[in-house]
């Protein structure tokens, strides 16, 4: 990673990586506005929680935060204290050991070490440092787009961070904010789809509970439970599609689209989930179990 980075004295304050977990992603709020030209927007699979914890910390709410899946994190802070704070999923932080709790402002002095334990409520945690990670863009983004290969590559140990300046702003007088409370199921508000005639049974949706399936990603939350049944032979031309599309591939069990979703799609789109409810989507662990409900569309 690259960038200029400062700290108190003129220190360079940087964050090395001892060890990532299953999968540690920059992130941004992504590359909105590109998929005339086949780019998809990518960025943070919740994004509410990477604007909460850039907020908390006094960033612009789209700076440079670190995604990670499944806890496992480890990181060694530099010459240089930070300010950080981790938000979306719920699980155990530590500072040199001691437990600092999550969703709330923390201060790591030089040289120690900050860990992500295991989450506890949902899946993906968001690392924001006070100045943000300064990374190389592509397209105007940090983000990682796991299915195109864009943007800096996952984190592996021994990689270096680099810590933007202060940005010298008021830290927001919150220390911390509540935390996501667990669900089960969890409940995604969905309108109905546009190719919902392509199937014999749009509302098997909203009939059944659903299970996210171990094949899922940041590409798409496979589910399992039910099968939608196809109605006629003839293939549906490409079409663009949707963060919170919910899409029937052959097989009848249905794909929920989330961050680096294609922007073209040749199956039926049953729904389209709210845009508010995605960022929740992005938090279903395998195994977790999920309702629709219909509302009326904007």
């Amino acid at each position: 990673m690259s960038g200029d980075a400062g700290g108190a004295g003129g220190l360079r304050r940087t964050l090395t990586v001892r060890a990532t977990g299953p999968l540690a992603l920059l992130e941004d709020l992504g590359r909105p506005g590109l998929a005339g030209l086949g780019v998809g927007r990518s960025g943070a699979a919740d994004r509410g929680a990477l604007r909460l914890a850039n907020r908390l910390l006094g960033n612009p709410e789209g700076a440079t935060c670190v995604e990670v899946t499944a806890g496992g994190l480890d990181l060694e802070v530099g010459d240089a204290a930070v300010t950080f704070c981790v938000s979306g999923a719920r699980g155990e932080i530590t500072v040199d050991g001691r437990a600092v709790g999550s969703h709330g402002v923390v201060h790591a002095p030089a040289g120690s070490r900050v860990r992500l334990g295991p989450p506890e409520v949902g899946l993906r945690s968001y690392l924001a440092v006070r100045g943000g990670v300064v990374a190389d863009p592509v397209l105007e983004s940090a983000s990682r787009d796991v299915l195109s290969g864009l943007g800096p590559e996952p984190l592996s140990v021994g990689a270096v961070l680099a810590v933007g300046a202060d940005p010298g702003t008021t830290l927001p007088g919150a220390d911390v904010v509540p935390w996501p409370p667990a669900a089960d199921p969890v409940v995604l508000h969905a309108v109905r789809g546009p190719r919902e005639d392509r199937v014999e049974d749009a509302d098997l949706l909203v009939r059944t509970t659903w299970r996210t399936t171990d094949r899922s990603n940041r590409v798409g939350a496979r589910l399992e439970g039910g099968r939608f049944r196809h109605t006629g032979q003839d293939q549906l031309p490409s079409e663009g599609v949707w963060r919170g599309a919910v899409q029937v591939p052959p097989s009848g069990e249905p794909v929920l689209f989330l961050a680096d979703h294609p922007v073209t799609g040749g199956y039926p789109v049953v729904a389209v989930v709210v845009d508010a409810d995605v960022d929740r989507a992005a938090q279903l662990r395998p195994g977790d179990a999920v309702a629709f409900r219909w509302v009326p569309a904007p």
